[in-house]
């Protein structure tokens, strides 16, 4: 039997990692991998982190089973966290799993036994393993156009019109905030109008949040989310603490499904329940303790908010420092974008032969598509930021 298989093709984001890892030179930068990344280059573990770890190694009596919905104070703190007070939460039910890739399994594999003929509509780009999971779960995908290049911006006329074509139970992927991988994200007018608009078309939107805090803050990022919520009957969400708690490793996600009362909630979360039983039966349960001490304690959420937020205005402060030696090294405001875009990633017009060049010649890793990762960006190297605008100049030459 499987001496009759080939290899498959290494995922490119994680060929990418181990390429990096081989590289011998000392000034090799790394804006492939979607990690955060502090001045030094290290991806820490957060102090409130690592308070609440400890707590659970004190106070943790038994390592029996949860249950198949997970940590339910863990889900409700995600709750309140991305909904606030904008919905009654009885018409809400979240389960924890096994991060917010996890999420977005569970909640694809239900949107497929709810309604098999639905078409699926994701965002032209969008993260490259959205594709292959809801292929696999058995989508029927179509593309909206979403990002325009040359602007830098999202193609919000050319989203609408495309979405307009949807049939009633359709189902829309959108990214909460900080889309990957362009850093292009919706305003809150938008959001309403994409309420609005799915609302007419009677479609779901399928919301995958991974990125809450990394944005404008921990509240502006849920904007889009409770817009959705308050406006249309049901949606679903997949929320991941691998950025926001870098939680990476613990695999700890939430998926949120909203209905228009509390029994269509409750008896859709008991079909996703079903199908987590006969597919990995319970989820992990030690990144969900430590998520649900940082989120509840109140001493160790204040010391957590300042963390985050340091994160989130040091990645901000990057992208006005790369655009500043992108104008510099190109004498020209087409890089400009990159100051006014939010999150973690960004786009670059590079070819693919571009790219590759750089990491050959130069030692900078970065995905075929241009895609790169802000905090990835050499801070404390001599001239670092100025040194890897002025080596993307010569390539594009």
């Amino acid at each position: 039997m499987f001496e009759t298989l080939a290899p498959s093709p290494a995922d490119p984001i994680l060929a990418l990692m181990l390429a990096f890892r081989e590289d011998q030179r000392d000034d090799k930068v790394d804006l492939g991998v979607g990690v955060y990344k502090d001045a030094d280059g290290q991806t820490p573990v957060m102090k409130a982190v690592k308070m609440a770890e400890e707590r659970v190694y004190q106070e943790q009596q038994t390592k029996t089973y949860v249950s198949p919905t997970g940590d339910v104070d863990f889900c409700h703190a995600i709750e309140s966290m991305i909904l606030g007070e904008s919905i009654p939460h009885s018409r809400v039910r979240s389960i924890q799993t096994p991060g917010g890739s996890g999420a977005l399994k569970v909640l694809s594999d239900l949107l497929k036994a709810i309604s098999p003929d639905a078409t699926t509509w994701v965002s032209d780009p969008t993260w490259p393993n959205h594709l292959p999971m809801l292929s696999r779960a058995g989508h029927h995908i179509e593309r909206y156009p979403y990002y325009d290049a040359a602007k830098g911006a999202v193609d919000f006329d050319a989203m609408q019109a495309m979405l307009s074509s949807a049939k009633a139970g359709d189902i829309v992927l959108l990214h909460g905030c900080c889309h990957n991988p362009t850093g292009a994200d919706l305003d809150a007018t938008q959001w309403q109008a994409v309420a609005s608009l799915c609302l007419e078309k009677s479609l779901v939107p399928f919301v995958d949040l991974a990125y809450q805090g990394f944005g404008d803050g921990l509240e502006q990022d849920a904007v889009g989310v409770q817009i959705l919520a308050r406006e249309l009957p049901e949606l679903v969400i997949a929320s991941s603490c691998s950025k926001n708690m870098a939680l990476y490793r613990e695999r700890t996600g939430c998926a949120l499904i909203v209905g228009d009362s509390e029994t269509a909630a409750v008896n859709t979360a008991s079909l996703a329940v079903k199908m987590i039983r006969s597919n990995y039966s319970m989820p992990p349960d030690h990144g969900a303790a430590i998520g649900r001490m940082v989120m509840l304690d109140k001493e160790l959420h204040g010391i957590w908010r300042e963390e985050l937020e340091s994160m989130r205005s040091r990645m901000a402060g990057l992208r006005e420092e790369f655009a500043t030696a992108l104008r510099k090294r190109s004498n020209s405001e087409r890089f400009d974008y990159i100051a006014e875009q939010r999150g973690m990633f960004s786009r670059l017009p590079l070819t693919e032969e571009q790219v590759t060049r750089l990491r050959v010649e130069d030692g900078i890793y970065m995905v075929g598509d241009g895609r790169f990762n802000i905090a990835g960006l050499p801070q404390n190297r001599a001239d670092g930021i100025d040194q890897v605008a002025a080596k993307i100049i010569a390539a594009m030459d």
